[in-house]
């Protein structure tokens, strides 16, 4: 939808120039708006102006108080064997979006995954810093390699995705639903991998917690070279059962 109306925009300023050339000053400062609008939706993880954008697990997951876990950026050989263990030993199930190129390096990590009853989903394959800027090409051929990839791992291609950084474009809604997927956000991030207090991490994820919620970690170390998420996912999960909620998969969580 976003595309659309920017194209009938820019068309509709095309046509009004040619009527009115001396209008151009107002042509411009509307289309400048535009590439401003969509450039600030694209920054939002949470917008929704640039495509269907689930950021709260559904009606139903919250009447039975479920919140979704979901891990960035695995599988880590160092990190993410180690939160599958710490996810078993409190009965909890999450969602794993991989890159790639981790995939495709550990995929006895993977199946693992899968094994213990995690979905394993799209984080595209090589987790570009420029991602934001891609085309519809190169869109299509970063995500679809990995849905191919982990469509043979899995048994079955991924079913959500989940943009580096969470940064969008105008073009990035028409793949993702070409390709099947539904693309997810967060209702609360703790900044696991930047952020060298567990404390304010555990704070960041907890503060409100509620049915419905879900929840961004990473199965990586931090850019501090440690891998706070192993200190604070025990005390979530702690957290968590508590105040009565259960965490599940993406997948479980939209039956």
């Amino acid at each position: 939808m976003a595309i659309q109306l920017s194209i009938a925009l820019h068309l509709a300023c095309a046509i009004g120039f040619l009527a009115w050339p001396g209008g151009w000053p107002w042509f411009l400062a509307a289309l400048v708006l535009c590439h401003t609008a969509l450039g600030s939706a694209g920054m939002r993880p949470s917008s929704q102006l640039l495509g269907p954008n689930l950021v709260r697990l559904p009606a139903a997951a919250e009447r039975r108080g479920e919140i979704a876990l979901t891990f960035d950026d695995g599988p880590d050989p160092d990190v993410t064997p180690k939160v599958l263990d710490i996810l078993e030993r409190y009965g909890a199930k999450a969602s794993f979006f991989c890159i790639g190129e981790n995939a495709a390096a550990h995929p006895d990590i993977v199946r693992d995954i899968l094994r213990r009853g995690h979905g394993v989903e799209n984080h595209t394959m090589h987790h570009s810093n420029l991602f934001g800027f891609f085309g519809p090409t190169a869109l299509r051929r970063d995500i679809g390699m990995l849905q191919s990839l982990l469509g043979k791992l899995a048994g079955r291609p991924p079913v959500f995705f989940r943009a580096p950084m969470g940064i969008r474009n105008p073009f990035l809604d028409p793949v993702v639903t070409g390709l099947g997927l539904k693309y997810v956000s967060w209702t609360r991030r703790g900044f696991d991998t930047t952020n060298r207090g567990p404390a304010n991490v555990l704070a960041r994820l907890t503060c409100g917690l509620a049915a419905g919620d879900i929840i961004l970690l990473h199965d990586r170390k931090s850019v501090h070279g440690d891998a706070i998420v192993l200190t604070v996912l025990p005390l979530l999960l702690e957290r968590i059962s508590a105040t009565g909620l259960k965490s599940v998969s993406l997948q479980m969580a939209m039956r």
